[in-house]
């Protein structure tokens, strides 16, 4: 009898205690890797981009995530390094914002650990991450920029905005500068000279091999010189922005890019997938693997809005006159 009462007797304060208690248990911190191909400087638009979108869905890094971040400053050898120090402190997810080989050695370290991929150029069916993009089977997914297929667009809008141009000079890695996105080269030399020709254009590829190897190719360009200058999205060009831009600038040359950090720095034009809509899909993907889907289960995106956009400024320095008819289609003017 008197364990009844006493029973009766706290049972209302235990009841009221509850939802107090409840509050004070800890909130679980989800551990997070972030693999990047370049420098902190060079990737800090797109990994702040991504932790802005991921506090949209409720996530604060310190509060309730907390990232590992890794840079290979375009050193493919830290690339396996960097992997395997992620899965040896067990993260929960490993964010890839880079190329093929980025992708490449967090996929060879990891199968059971989440990956989801940004910013990769390639195909990655064809590079075997993932077993076809509706279905990826395995532990990668995310989106993929499948960048080759835009030179054509690239070289159109160039042709409409300056009709005059008919040589394009085309910057491409070398060597082991090269075996970073080795497919994406491939298809990028196959399929450039194809649209190029139809909008009777000539292109010429021109090969560097590291950061001193512009100078090189700069001064070769001088000499037999081109109509414009197409840069692709390769880590040794982003690397190397402020020197290809300062050179094409210097040359008087028009510069064609596939993102608009390349013109917002200074570059003539650029055409490509509107980055801020793939960040605010990384954050999408990371919500729902933190909350139990598999990526095996979540279909890899390919980008469905683009963005053109012309530097008036830059198209002045180089005595270049964009049409308005080519203004009026652009998404950003920069004056």
């Amino acid at each position: 009898m008197r364990k009844k009462f006493i029973f009766l007797a706290l049972g209302p304060l235990l009841l009221a205690l509850s939802p107090f208690a409840e509050a004070q248990q800890p909130k679980k911190v989800f551990h997070i890797g972030y693999m990047s191909s370049v420098t902190p400087s060079a990737d800090a638009e797109r990994a702040e981009a991504i932790r802005r979108a991921l506090r949209e869905l409720g996530y604060v890094e310190k509060q309730n995530i907390f990232t590992e971040y890794r840079y290979s400053e375009g050193k493919r050898e830290r690339h396996a390094e960097h992997a395997a120090e992620l899965v040896r402190l067990n993260v929960d997810l490993i964010i890839v914002s880079g190329g093929e080989t980025l992708t490449e050695a967090a996929k060879n370290a990891t199968k059971t650990i989440p990956i989801v991929m940004v910013g990769a150029g390639v195909d990655p069916v064809a590079a075997g991450f993932v077993d076809s993009l509706a279905r990826p089977g395995r532990n990668v997914t995310g989106i993929t920029n499948i960048t080759t297929a835009l030179g054509g667009k690239r070289l159109e809008l160039l042709k409409e905005a300056i009709p005059k141009i008919t040589r394009v000079a085309v910057l491409l890695p070398e060597g082991r500068e090269a075996e970073g996105g080795r497919r994406q080269l491939a298809a990028l030399k196959e399929n450039l000279p194809v649209s190029a020709r139809a909008l009777g254009l000539a292109v010429r590829f021109w090969d560097v091999r590291d950061t001193k190897g512009f100078e090189l190719v700069f001064a070769a360009l001088n000499k037999e010189r081109s109509d414009a200058l197409y840069v692709p999205p390769l880590p040794l060009m982003r690397e190397n922005r402020k020197q290809i831009i300062d050179f094409a600038s210097a040359s008087r040359l028009p510069s064609l890019f596939e993102s608009r950090d390349y013109v917002e720095a200074g570059g003539l034009m650029s055409y490509g997938a509107d980055r801020a809509n793939s960040y605010r899909r990384v954050a999408y993907f990371v919500d729902r693997i933190l909350k139990g889907a598999k990526p095996a289960d979540l279909p890899v995106e390919q980008p469905k809005k683009f963005e053109f956009v012309n530097n008036l400024k830059a198209a002045k320095q180089i005595g270049v006159t964009i049409p308005p008819t080519v203004l009026a289609r652009a998404d950003k003017v920069i004056k």
